[in-house]
């Protein structure tokens, strides 16, 4: 069951979404509870989109980009966070995480529909969400894969 912060977050996510032209996702702990996990924590919502969406919904929801927004572990062509809802919203658009293999685009191939209080929010399958957040390493990502693989 999703938190009500979640759930508003997650159909204010939608709304202001709904206007783009190419696929979006919600990934990492958001689309891991999206798929029915529990008890899982989600701090914020992340959420992959094209470049050209990614300055469409920015500029939309009067966020501007955040130019430091890389770390030695992830970096964004554009990266902006929306504060408005419960939970903090990223926006990521040319996603890359640091691999043993250099700097790896990560971008989803799948693209499962799971609604949310009549809103429509898009998530990878379970099984290629599994290996984004195996991609990425953390400790509390690959607890995530163990809790994702655990209970289908």
């Amino acid at each position: 069951m999703l938190s009500a912060d979640l759930r508003q977050t997650l159909v204010m996510t939608a709304d202001a979404l709904a206007g783009a032209q190419d696929p979006w996702w919600v990934v990492s702990s958001a689309a891991v509870a999206l798929h029915g996990v529990a008890p899982i924590e989600v701090g914020d919502v992340d959420v992959l989109m094209s470049v050209a969406d990614a300055q469409w919904a920015m500029d939309r929801l009067g966020v501007v980009p955040i130019e430091d927004g890389a770390s030695a572990l992830f970096r964004s062509t554009l990266f902006a966070r929306w504060e408005m809802p419960p939970l903090v919203v990223e926006i990521m658009a040319g996603f890359h995480v640091a691999t043993s293999s250099g700097w790896t685009n990560v971008l989803p191939r799948t693209r499962v529909p799971i609604f949310v209080d009549e809103r429509v929010v898009y998530v990878p399958d379970r099984a290629e969400l599994a290996e984004m957040l195996r991609l990425f390493g953390r400790p509390k990502d690959l607890e995530r894969v163990r809790l994702l693989i655990s209970q289908v």
